[in-house]
Parts: C-alpha cells; sequence; structure tokens
C-alpha cells in the first residue's frame, strides 16, 4: 500500500469500513423527514384515540436519540418507548397500516420508497473522492448500514462500485445479526474482509454506529459531526471527530478535531480507573524527554524519573523503545522496571522476566550487512547519524541539509533492496528487512509481524494483566507507537503526545514530555489516595 497517497490518519491500516446514511450520501434528511411523517401522523391519531398529548417528532432530538443510525425496528421501540406507549411488535409481514412496531416500521420504509423515487439522492463528493483514493492505495471498502434499501440508494448515487463488502439490513436478518449498537454488523464486515478489526478504519456519524464499531475493536474509528454533537460522538468511541471527511485531506486533522487532552480529560480516566488498576507503558524519546538532535543527548531529568520510581511502586510500568534495550534501561536508570527494547524485539524485566523474538537472531547477519551500507553510502552526507541498535538500525536526518533528505531516503531504501538479493527472504518471498519512518528518522527493521503493539500484549499475557480489573494505559509520540495505541484500542487507554492534534489511533493527546510527567504525578495521587 502506497502510504504516501492517503491522508495520515490512515497510515498503517488496510480497509475502511462506513455507514452509508450521513457518511457517504446525504439520505439523513431523507430518513428524518421519513420518520417525522410516520410517527406525525401515528401520533396524532394515538392522541386523537387516547386523549394523549404527546409532543410531535423532533428531528433534532428524536431522531439522534432514538432512531439514527438502529435497525428499523428497533428505531420504532425506541420511540414508543421513549413516548412510554406500547404496541404489540408483530412480525415483518405486517401490512404497513397495522400498528405494530414492524407495522410502523414497514410503513416508514413506504414513505423513505417515495421520497427516495421522488427527489433522488445526493453524495457526499469529499467522502466519495476520499474512498476512491483510498481504494486506489490499496484499501479494501466496506459498507455496514442499519437499511435494507442500501442497494437501491448506492444504485441511484451510481456509487455501487465503491464497496466490495455490503453489510447491509437484509444481511444482518438473514445472518440473525443485532444492530448497532451492538458490535455484530462491524464484526461481519471485518470478517468477510478478512481482515482483524484493529487493521481498519470505521466512519460514522451516528452515536450507534460509532459506539458499535468501538465496540468491534477497530483500529480508529471517526465520527462524522453532521449534527452539532461532536462531544456525544466522542463519547460513544469516536478517536476523531470531522464535520467533513474531505478535512482528513490536510497535512493533520483540524485543530480540536483530534484526541481530547488527557490532562484536562482526568476525570473521565479516573472514571475508568474505578475499581481498576493501570498498566502504564511508555516510550522514551519525544515522550519522557524532548526530541534532541542527536540520541544520545536525549537525557532523563530527576524529577521525571523520581515520577516514574513512584508510579512503579504502585502498578505496573514497562519503557517501550526503539532503542536498544540495555541503551534505554541505562538511561533510565530503575531496575525495577520492564524494558523492552528495538521495539519490543528484546525485553527483560524483574523476576527473571525475558523475551527475545523467537527469529530476532536470523537478522542479525542481515542488519549487520545493511549497517555497513548505510555508513558507506552516507559517510559524505553531512548531518546524517546511523545509529545501531541490536535488532534495528535507525538513520537520523535531523541535521541534514532538507534538499539531501530525499538522497538520505533512497540511500535506505536502496539498502533495504540490496538486502533483500543478499540475504534472501523471510518465508513466501518476503524480503529479510524493511523500512519504517519515524521524527526525522528512517528506521530499518526485521520484517516480521511484531512491533510495540505486539509487545505489549505480550507483557499483559506474560505478567497475568489481561484482566478486566486492570486498565493498560500507553503513552507515546511516534509513528512506532501507533502499533501499540491500535493493539490497546478496546482494551485499555493511548495517549498521543504531540503539541498539535493530529489523526492518531490514540484516545487522548498530551502536549509535551513535561505534560506526560504531570499526568503520570495525577495517576500516583489517584492510587495513593486508596492505600
Amino acid at each position: 500500500m502506497d502510504s504516501d497517497t492517503v491522508p495520515p490518519a490512515f497510515a498503517g491500516f488496510r480497509a475502511i469500513v462506513l455507514d452509508l446514511d450521513g457518511a457517504v450520501t446525504d439520505t439523513a434528511k431523507l430518513h428524518a423527514a421519513s420518520w417525522k411523517r410516520l410517527f406525525d401522523e401515528f401520533l396524532q391519531h394515538w392522541n386523537e384515540r387516547t386523549g394523549s398529548g404527546h409532543a410531535a417528532f423532533d428531528i433534532g432530538s428524536d431522531y439522534r436519540e432514538h432512531v439514527d443510525g438502529k435497525p428499523r425496528y428497533a428505531g420504532v421501540q425506541a420511540f414508543l418507548t421513549a413516548r412510554d406507549i406500547e404496541l404489540p411488535y408483530g412480525g415483518s409481514k405486517d401490512p404497513p397500516d397495522r400498528e405494530t412496531v414492524c407495522g410502523l416500521g414497514n410503513r416508514k420504509n413506504e414513505i423513505f420508497n417515495e421520497v427516495l423515487a421522488k427527489d433522488g439522492v445526493e453524495v457526499f463528493e469529499s467522502s466519495v473522492k476520499l474512498i476512491r483514493r483510498l481504494r486506489q492505495a490499496g484499501f479494501r471498502t466496506a459498507l455496514v448500514t442499519s437499511s435494507k434499501n442500501a442497494m437501491a440508494v448506492l444504485d441511484a448515487a451510481g456509487i455501487a462500485d465503491l464497496f466490495e463488502i455490503v453489510v447491509d439490513g437484509v444481511k444482518a436478518e438473514r445472518l440473525k445479526l443485532n444492530g448497532k449498537p451492538d458490535p455484530d454488523t462491524f464484526a461481519q464486515a471485518a470478517e468477510e474482509l478478512g481482515l482483524d478489526p484493529r487493521d481498519a478504519v470505521a466512519v460514522e456519524d451516528a452515536l450507534s454506529g460509532v459506539e458499535a464499531a468501538s465496540r468491534a475493536k477497530y483500529g480508529l474509528v471517526i465520527g462524522v459531526d453532521r449534527n452539532h454533537h461532536a462531544a456525544a460522538l466522542r463519547e460513544h468511541g469516536a478517536d476523531i471527530v470531522v464535520q467533513d471527511l474531505g478535512e482528513l485531506d490536510m497535512a493533520a486533522v483540524p485543530q480540536g478535531s483530534g484526541p481530547p487532552d488527557a490532562s484536562t480529560q482526568f476525570v473521565e480516566i479516573a472514571r475508568r480507573l474505578e475499581r481498576r488498576t493501570p498498566a502504564v507503558f511508555l516510550d522514551y524519546d519525544g515522550t519522557l524527554t524532548p526530541i534532541v538532535d542527536r540520541p544520545e543527548l536525549a537525557v532523563l531529568d530527576d524529577d521525571t524519573r523520581s515520577v516514574i520510581r513512584r508510579l512503579s511502586g504502585l502498578c505496573t510500568v514497562a519503557i517501550i523503545s526503539g532503542r536498544d534495550r540495555a541503551d534505554v534501561a541505562r538511561l533510565v536508570g530503575l531496575d525495577e522496571l520492564i524494558y523492552a527494547g528495538s521495539h519490543g524485539f528484546d525485553i527483560v524485566g524483574p523476576g527473571g522476566l525475558e523475551k527475545q523474538h523467537d527469529r530476532a537472531k536470523d537478522f542479525l547477519g542481515p542488519l549487520e550487512r545493511a549497517e555497513t551500507r548505510l555508513r558507506d553510502a552516507l559517510a559524505s552526507v553531512e548531518g546524517a547519524a546511523v545509529e545501531r541498535k541490536r535488532f534495528a538500525i535507525a538513520v537520523h536526518y535531523r541535521l541534514v541539509d532538507p534538499a539531501e533528505a530525499a538522497d538520505v531516503e533512497a540511500v535506505v531504501e536502496r539498502t533495504v533492496a540490496d538486502a533483500t538479493v543478499a540475504d534472501g527472504a523471510v518465508e513466501d518471498g518476503a524480503p529479510m528487512l524493511r523500512k519504517t519512518g519515524g521524527k526525522k528518522i528512517f528506521e530499518i527493521r526485521p520484517n516480521v509481524a511484531w512491533d510495540k503493539g505486539r509487545a505489549v500484549i505480550w507483557l499483559l499475557d506474560a505478567l497475568g494483566l489481561d484482566r478486566s480489573d486492570i486498565l493498560p494505559i500507553y503513552i507515546g509520540d511516534d509513528e512506532t507507537d501507533e502499533d501499540a495505541f491500535r493493539a490497546l484500542r478496546a482494551r485499555g487507554l493511548g495517549i498521543m503526545v504531540a503539541d498539535v492534534p493530529q489523526g492518531s489511533a490514540a484516545k487522548y493527546v498530551l502536549g509535551a514530555p513535561s505534560d506526560v510527567a504531570e499526568f503520570l504525578g495525577k495517576l500516583i495521587q489517584l492510587l495513593e489516595a486508596r492505600t
């Protein structure tokens, strides 16, 4: 997949799964008008017969709270319950004039098709443009909608070719899938795509939809705020909220639409920690120390070290770094912590805890040869620095003339290509090494399915922390930390360290390493108050 052709928020993902109404097509207003006509007609007759004074259907509140995104009969039932009206449920073949839940639902469908035939359907061009762009970049695409009219809407809009998988109300009924906010339909889409949900991005405009995608453990949930309820979308599980998908074409997600600040939202985090203990995983460079020109200058200050020491006496604390494990352990200087170096390839902790990737040693030879090639090729490039780690090589270009940065990258790519020829394949023709990125660095790493996220999951299991009374918290600042944010999306909290909000699978953001230390201090106060 060509990551250079996709918006930053989608980097590292393999599929996009979207709702239809409100996300791709502008049919939400048709549905809202159809619901209003249905319930206003029904309530008028109901009030006349029973002497009740039920208020008419309100598009602003009733639509969003009771019917938006839900299967049709569930929407009918939710609205009637809100009005304290009881009707027989009936069956799916009830005629549209029968006063049952299903009858009213069938009447709504009848009204909607009348409106659709009369007015047609509009699409959000920015959404269509984004989907086509992602498809060209190799993304898989799927549609998840509660509507049983999805195929008619897609045909009317002329966009049926955008989606290889469609999980609609018809399929959900046939497969006996629960509708949104249950995760079933989103889980079904991922299964049909043949992907882990953590490798996919979900796009929804309805509260029930973002909750469903979140519960299905999607790696990133984007809420489309067309009804001025951004806070509610976040509360229901949206990681990023935008008013239009076109905003994601920008270099960064618009100001204010990235993850909320972890410090200002600490009350919410504390609420999630009720009757739970955190397990804290920390990146080093850019997280505990500011980014500096040379890696050897990233020295941990004594105050932050003291905070980490205090926290480690109250809960599990691990440092997960791209540095060599021995190097980061020396810099932190706290023997009581767990250290995972080389992005998790090399793990050591108290009590004899130890883990190296099963195939790690197979890559030492290829990495050694790649290091020699890099040093020779970059010796004449002023400012370029080659940092050898045991299971990775970092090429720093922060001090390189910007005009030469592309040349440095070309050297790295050529080195990876040469290593592929010289050192063979991991399996099935896959090259031994791969190139990844970061803040002003290019990195060469073993080409195996292992990263910071998998290292965190391994640690949780190895330490007996994969339990409901443990809340994993991962704090990091870089591209490689996104693997951990995605891995913990369904079971913990990811916190991105960034001075400008940006697309991320993290749940929250902190502005700088000093804010990280302050946040950890708040965790200490919370935990000490329990003792």
